[in-house]
């Protein structure tokens, strides 16, 4: 690196943590002061997408594919089909794109698999969320799953990145019928989240319980429903399907903390850690599509064992 990229990159980074210090000190001041209007920011913040979804130095070539579009509520979700077979659902993370997991594309085609992809409400080509432009919302991924479903059949497999795998473990607790499931760098507490987003901006208690109420009635859905761990904690075993669970030991973004959370709250999961692929490079790397499309591959198990 050049000595003028190197002084540029630190002045962006010395920008961002001025950023985030008057932000802290702002929530600080409202938690105490005025946690109301604080909350009201919180939540607008909580449902930010970002602005510019990861994207690789060249995406893996795959076939144009069929174009498809569902009804998700008041808007459009649009998405692409390949192949023909069972159906495999690939599910992309808050402010990813489908095209993301494309590297599963011609692999899973390949094997015998239709393969069925979309951009989540907020994301990618797909309408603005209910939340308004530039936001989503986690009910919006789990019902672009269920239309999905709805069109292109059960899953024989749903493969999910980060925060679209806690979307497909709630589809899962609501009853979707899945042969199995592979988590890639799975979040597997939203609502536990909240103490870690909180922390980050530097609110407390009076923001947070606000702002998740405030997310509670603009989607008309109690945060109780989204409580992972709580809803495994009474789910009965025999209705779940296979889970891989594939996650960096260096992941950043979703520490490898909540992919070993998810194995341990799902009886019979694996984990199958990597190094030095981090939470995106994960999803290209030859040698995990490879893992994972031999795993989708293998024929679905009873759920429960016969009685001798």
């Amino acid at each position: 690196m050049s000595s003028s990229s190197a002084k540029k990159s630190t002045i962006v980074r010395a920008k961002k943590w001025i950023a985030i210090g008057t932000v802290r000190s702002a929530f600080r001041v409202l938690e105490v002061a005025a946690p109301g209007p604080g909350a009201r920011w919180a939540e607008r913040l909580w449902l930010t997408v970002p602005k510019r979804a990861w994207r690789p130095k060249s995406f893996p070539p795959v076939p144009e594919g069929e174009a498809f579009s569902l009804r998700v509520g008041a808007g459009t979700v649009l998405g692409r089909t390949w192949g023909e077979g069972p159906a495999v659902y690939l599910m992309h993370g808050w402010g990813g794109t489908g095209e993301q997991l494309d590297a599963f594309v011609e692999p899973l085609v390949d094997a015998g698999y239709r393969v069925v992809s979309f951009d989540a409400p907020g994301h990618g080509a797909s309408s603005q969320s209910m939340a308004g432009r530039g936001r989503s919302t986690l009910p919006e991924f789990i019902d672009s799953l269920r239309a999905a479903v709805d069109r292109y059949g059960e899953p024989h497999a749903v493969i999910a990145h980060s925060f679209g795998a806690a979307a497909v473990v709630l589809a899962v607790l609501d009853g979707l019928s899945a042969g199995r499931v592979v988590a890639i760098a799975p979040m597997s507490d939203p609502i536990g989240f909240s103490y870690t987003f909180a922390k980050m901006l530097g609110f407390g208690e009076r923001i947070r319980t606000r702002f998740l109420k405030a997310v509670e009635k603009r989607v008309s859905t109690s945060m109780d429903v989204f409580d992972i761990p709580a809803r495994m904690r009474a789910v009965d075993p025999a209705t779940l399907p296979p889970l891989l669970i594939v996650h960096d030991l260096g992941d950043r973004e979703v520490p490898v903390a909540s992919g070993e959370k998810l194995q341990a709250m799902w009886p019979g999961a694996e984990l199958d850690t990597w190094t030095s692929l981090g939470h995106f490079r994960i999803l290209i790397d030859p040698d995990v599509v490879r893992k994972v499309v031999a795993v989708v591959s293998v024929s679905s198990v009873p759920r429960t064992l016969p009685v001798p």
